[in-house]
């Protein structure tokens, strides 16, 4: 299958082949094999720009992060926890090929009234919307957040 050039930095995959002939990449964060699907694409990318151009350690960084709504068991795809490991910002990661659409920013923001993020975004690989909240309100940024001074 090939994927799409995103609008992040190029990265470079550890990839094989898995069951099923399924292309597999190593996630160095997780330190585990992952099946490479159009939305992992994605989150790979994410990973890395946040590490690389935004300065955060992978420690810093939790995927799939555990978050339970109303009683139901539901995973953000990205969070990124201050030194001090209180969650920063959540990033939901849709594959390429979906429109991000309020939808997605109402998933995005169910996720943070239970994290408390001071930021969130919503991101395909090719389109990225990022937010800061202020406790009542999300105000569109330029950018994800740096860890950089």
């Amino acid at each position: 299958m090939d994927y799409p050039k995103l609008n992040y930095p190029p990265i470079r995959l550890r990839a094989r082949r898995g069951e099923g002939g399924r292309t597999e990449v190593f996630d160095r964060v997780r330190q585990r094999w992952l099946v490479l699907t159009p939305e992992e694409w994605v989150r790979r990318h994410v990973v890395a720009y946040l590490t690389a151009e935004c300065g955060y350690q992978p420690e810093q960084i939790v995927q799939e992060y555990p978050i339970n709504i109303n009683g139901m068991a539901q995973r953000a795809d990205i969070v990124v926890l201050t030194a001090d490991a209180k969650p920063l910002l959540v990033v939901e990661c849709k594959e390429p090929g979906i429109r991000l659409s309020q939808e997605t920013l109402a998933q995005v923001v169910r996720y943070n009234s239970i994290l408390g993020c001071r930021y969130v975004a919503i991101t395909n690989g090719l389109d990225t919307f990022c937010y800061q909240y202020d406790g009542q309100r999300y105000t569109p940024i330029d950018a994800l957040p740096s860890n950089r001074g």
